[in-house]
This record gives structure tokens, C-alpha cells and sequence, in this order.
């Protein structure tokens, strides 16, 4: 399983180059943006994950997460000194699947990068599904888009994802920790309970025709959330 690894601090990228080799990783090492930019159009196929420094010395990985996420949806986990939530919800945006802040416990990455790996293969295994929907909610997942009453709706990358998970789940309460298990890694700590909430009400700003009496996504007193079960007519 390949790695492309984007890290120009060369003592980070030669320690943890040996430890994810140690725990059967194949790593590709790029110091530099324009290094990455040349393998991510040449070779991205090749990669089960991508791991990028967000500050690097002739760019950074918000535009290198850009370029993988319009090509395939490879996971990406950012590596940075910045913790600052704008930062953190800038990349979940791009389409990040995790973010690790420096420094960071060897075990705590290598765990969280086989947990990103999981996931994305259960997801994978949602989208076989070429057509879901949520009353008058439409997701065509082999072209990744939303519409409602036939108008496309444009979702970030993880408002997409978020959507996804309540559209295989009509009908069930989905607690918060669900959630966070579900599209984060819930011990990871790069996001938290506002956070969330941030992106459940940003989904109904766009998908709901009332987004304070929410009927697509609802709230479960107490509970969590639920998709509703509804024929929804214009």
C-alpha cells in the first residue's frame, strides 16, 4: 500500500518515512509542492493515501489536497503546527479526511492513518449506489452531485460526505458521537461538538426550504439527528 508523503522538514520526513516502512507502508517523500504537483498528476492511482505539511517552502497542502480531491477522492491527512479551527475547517472543506497538529505521537498518526484507510473503504463501498435521496434531496454519487427539484445544489466536500451518511441512514437517530465516528475519527481531537454543528447548519441553509423547521435533516431532541422519512412534493 503506497503513501505519498509531503513534508520538507527532512528530519520529520526520514523518521516517519522508516516507521510507516516498518509497518508495511510503501512511501513515496516529496520535499517541495512542485515535486508533489508532478507526482499527483502523473502517478496519483498508484497512492491509497496522501499525507501533506500544510506549510511548505514554495506553496502549501490546501492547494495539493485541491489537486488530489479533482482527481479521485484518495484520502488526505494534513500534518501542521497551525491548530486554529479556521485552518481546521478550511481543509475538512478541500475534502480533508484528518488533520494531525505537530507534534504528534508516532502511534497516535500510524493509528489514525489506518483508521482514515477503513473508513474510506467503507465509504467507497456506500457510493456503489448510483442514486440516493431524502425527499426531494437527489444524490447522483457516481458524478458526486446534489440536487433539489431538479436545481443542483453545490456542497463542500465533507457537506457532501455528511449528506451521504444521513442518506444511508433514513430514518435512524444518529447521535453525535456517531457521527464523528462515521466521517471523523472521533478520538482525534482536530474537531469538535461546534464544529459539527457548524456543518449540520450549513446543510440546511441549503437544502431545507425552511431552515429553522428543518424536515430533511432533523433534530432529535436530546438525542442527535435523523433524515427524514417523507414524499416530499412541490
Amino acid at each position: 500500500m503506497y503513501i505519498l508523503l509531503v513534508e520538507d522538514d527532512q528530519t520529520i520526513a526520514e523518521g516517519l518515512s522508516y516507521s510507516l516502512k516498518q509497518e508495511g507502508f510503501d512511501i513515496r517523500l516529496c520535499a517541495n509542492a512542485t515535486d508533489a504537483k508532478t507526482v499527483i498528476s502523473q502517478d496519483l492511482d498508484v497512492f491509497s493515501l496522501c499525507i501533506f505539511d500544510l506549510s511548505l517552502p514554495d506553496g502549501n497542502g490546501y492547494e495539493l489536497c485541491q489537486l488530489v480531491k479533482e482527481k479521485a477522492d484518495t484520502p488526505v491527512i494534513f500534518l501542521t503546527a497551525m491548530d486554529e479551527e479556521v485552518n481546521v475547517v478550511m481543509g475538512l472543506d478541500m475534502g480533508a479526511d484528518d488533520y494531525i497538529t505537530k507534534p504528534f505521537r508516532l502511534r497516535e498518526l500510524i493509528s489514525r492513518i489506518k483508521t482514515v484507510l477503513r473508513r474510506s473503504a467503507k465509504q467507497a463501498s456506500s457510493f456503489q449506489k448510483q442514486m440516493l435521496s431524502i425527499g426531494p434531496i437527489k444524490i447522483h454519487t457516481l458524478e458526486a452531485k446534489v440536487y433539489k427539484y431538479e436545481e443542483e445544489i453545490v456542497l463542500t466536500a465533507l457537506e457532501y460526505r455528511l449528506l451521504i451518511i444521513f442518506a444511508n441512514h433514513v430514518g435512524q437517530v444518529l447521535t453525535r458521537s456517531q457521527l464523528f465516528d462515521l466521517i471523523w475519527d472521533v478520538g482525534g481531537g482536530f474537531v469538535n461538538d461546534n464544529t459539527l454543528t457548524v456543518y449540520i447548519k450549513r446543510l440546511r441553509e441549503k437544502l431545507e426550504d425552511d431552515p429553522q423547521r428543518p424536515v430533511i435533516i432533523q433534530t432529535v431532541r436530546g438525542l442527535g439527528y435523523k433524515a427524514g422519512e417523507f414524499h416530499a412534493t412541490r
